[in-house]
């Protein structure tokens, strides 16, 4: 009886992560086909700036999701999560709000306003947390660690 209720529990969970697998993908899929219609209509109007922008901001998102998806399929293969997939997710999230907030100080901010020390204070936090997640992932992995299945580690036994 136990071991039932286990295995449908078990069975339950990985219906969970796949559905949420595919909502992932098929949201990453239309974020990418809206920036690319967007895009287009933009580099039509002359509004160049706003395009890359838009390709820097929604790509790298759909990189997140895409690193999130890796996350949650092998979640579902092997059962147990590492901590590196959510590191990465972190790096990227934070080199998108760089660029982003980078490409938005080019048009708005004059160095004389109070917002762009703002923004300069946020650029300095973005830095240390890219710095810390890339250390994180240091001390994670093991030395000669694989970083994904199928590679193989080429140190001796």
């Amino acid at each position: 009886m136990r071991g039932t209720a286990l295995r449908i529990l078990q069975a339950t969970e990985t219906i969970i992560y796949l559905f949420a697998g595919f909502l992932i993908a098929a949201g990453a899929a239309l974020l990418l086909l809206t920036t690319l219609t967007e895009g287009i209509q933009h580099f039509w109007q002359g509004d160049y700036g706003r395009v890359a922008l838009g390709l820097l901001d929604r790509v790298l998102l759909s990189l997140m999701l895409a690193e999130i998806l890796y996350t949650l399929v092998r979640f579902a293969r092997e059962g147990g999560l590492e901590a590196t997939p959510f590191l990465v997710i972190g790096i990227i999230a934070a080199i998108r709000r760089v660029l982003v907030l980078t490409a938005e100080a080019l048009e708005k901010f004059d160095l004389k306003e109070p917002a762009f020390l703002a923004a300069l204070a946020e650029l300095g936090l973005l830095a240390f947390m890219v710095l810390a997640f890339a250390l994180a992932i240091r001390w994670v992995r093991p030395v000669g660690g694989q970083s994904k299945p199928g590679l193989r580690d080429s140190s001796p036994p």
